[in-house]
């Protein structure tokens, strides 16, 4: 068991989401960053699909009330267990009693904890995604407690740690495909959206990223079709906003791109200021 001292800012139990429920509206939910989360699933020897913890903007404070490992993953939020200052994507060992806190923001915006076994949380539609009026809570509060799988006592202090390529979160290309109505642009909107620079508004969220800059717009609204995480939608006052894990299943703003999965996890790390430029795939 892990009870949660402080929160922070917006934390929240994640696997990789919910499928074959949008039919019913159901968002997909699941981590913003698929690939600091298998990361730090996969040293563990979990499933990279297995549940963990995500922390955004701020970390939390935990303490443990069983022996376990785990391994932190994504943003470096300044990890320390107890005292003593802890290394991304490494194993480490906890003991009972142990208290795992963050501090200072260095990089990236999204950080994950995972733990042996994966965290055992309520599981809802095949999925422990925590989403609101989904899951019986949201996020994580003060003194909830967390359960997790006790592992067996380890007599050997590792060492060893991965040399993980994160250069990722400070790209700031978005590779995309065109979306559906990417056609119905003029060649000036669709020059424009490749030419230009995008900085994230301040309104952003596991929903959608809005983004600062107005392209110019005169496409009509669509009729209410299918939207996915990575739909970047064109509104009517020319905001582009792109849509992120938590967001709606379908929509009536035109489609103009679609981000890749990748494109995703480099976004989920992002934050309000921060500028991205979009990339057309290749393939096009």
């Amino acid at each position: 068991m892990i009870k949660v001292l402080k929160p922070g800012f917006y934390s929240t139990i994640q696997d990789f989401g919910r499928f074959d429920f949008q039919d019913f509206g159901v968002p997909y939910s699941g981590v913003m960053d698929k690939k600091a989360a298998a990361l730090a699933n996969a040293l563990l020897g979990n499933n990279e699909d297995e549940a963990v913890l995500e922390m955004t903007m701020t970390g939390a404070i935990l303490q443990f009330n069983n022996q376990t490992q785990i391994v932190i993953s994504g943003a470096d939020m300044s990890a320390k267990l107890n005292d003593d200052h802890i290394k991304l994507d490494k194993i480490v060992n906890v003991k009972p009693n142990d208290v795992l806190s963050f501090g200072k923001l260095n990089m990236g915006f999204r950080s994950y904890l995972a733990v042996l076994g994966g965290f055992k949380a309520e599981t809802v539609m095949r999925s422990k995604s925590m989403y609101q009026n989904i899951t019986k809570q949201f996020m994580l509060l003060k003194n909830d407690e967390l359960a997790i799988l006790e592992s067996l006592p380890i007599s050997e202090t590792q060492y060893a740690s991965i040399r993980f390529d994160n250069s990722y979160m400070n790209c700031n290309a978005i590779e995309v495909f065109k979306g559906p109505e990417f056609d119905s642009l003029t060649k000036k909107q669709q020059d424009d959206l490749f030419l230009k620079s995008f900085t994230i508004s301040k309104d952003n969220n596991r929903m959608a990223y809005q983004l600062e800059e107005v392209l110019e717009n005169n496409l009509k609204p669509i009729i209410t079709s299918a939207v996915l995480p990575g739909t970047v939608q064109l509104t009517p006052s020319g905001k582009l906003i792109i849509l992120m894990r938590d967001c709606q299943t379908t929509g009536g703003y035109p489609r103009v791109l679609q981000l890749k999965e990748s494109a995703l996890n480099i976004l989920a790390q992002k934050f309000t200021g921060k500028t991205i430029s979009f990339k057309l795939n290749s393939k096009y």
